[in-house]
């Protein structure tokens, strides 16, 4: 009986999943300082130290809010969260570029985690988290908008004075 079980690690195998120490993640960065409204990138390495070929492996990107204040919606920081992978040779690597939106203030929480597709019930096997500083943009021309915020009431007032020195100066013509 005890040989028609096969260890777990040989199943996965079997399935097409690698066993879960094999695929390894490392981050190009463990720290990044922006403000809102920009833009930042960072990479991550999916490497396999198996001695066979990882297949049917997804990536994804994880965000979380660190200080427990602010709430995430990861779709508002990446649209393209999540990435289905090419198989990795025994002993080689990818590397995928991750693009995000910086949207709130505060401390964020960013990870790649790998699984494999199969559903298999094995943990995932996450990078190290990226933390990322988002500083509040503070600004007095927001978009541009100030020279339209000051100006148009400028014209409107200047506009309006001239008409009423118009006037002053027609009535005493008339008299």
């Amino acid at each position: 009986m005890k040989r028609a079980l096969l260890p777990l690690a040989t199943i996965l195998v079997l399935a097409g999943a690698p066993a879960a120490s094999a695929v390894t993640v490392t981050v190009d960065r463990t720290s990044v300082s922006t403000r809102i409204g920009h833009t930042f990138v960072f990479h991550s390495t999916i490497a396999n130290r198996g001695a066979a070929p990882a297949r049917r492996l997804v990536a994804h990107l994880n965000i979380v809010d660190l200080s427990g204040n602010v709430y995430v919606d990861p779709e508002d920081w990446s649209s393209h969260r999540t990435r289905y992978l090419q198989p990795i040779p025994a002993g080689g690597s990818t590397t995928l570029a991750w693009k995000l939106n910086a949207v709130n203030a505060g401390t964020i929480g960013v990870y790649v985690a790998v699984l494999p597709r199969s559903g298999a019930p094995v943990p995932p096997t996450t990078g190290p988290t990226v933390h990322v500083a988002i500083r509040e943009r503070r600004t007095l021309n927001s978009g541009g908008i100030l020279p339209l915020a000051l100006g148009i009431p400028s014209l409107i007032g200047a506009a309006a004075l001239g008409v009423r020195f118009r006037r002053k100066g027609s009535e005493g013509r008339t008299s």
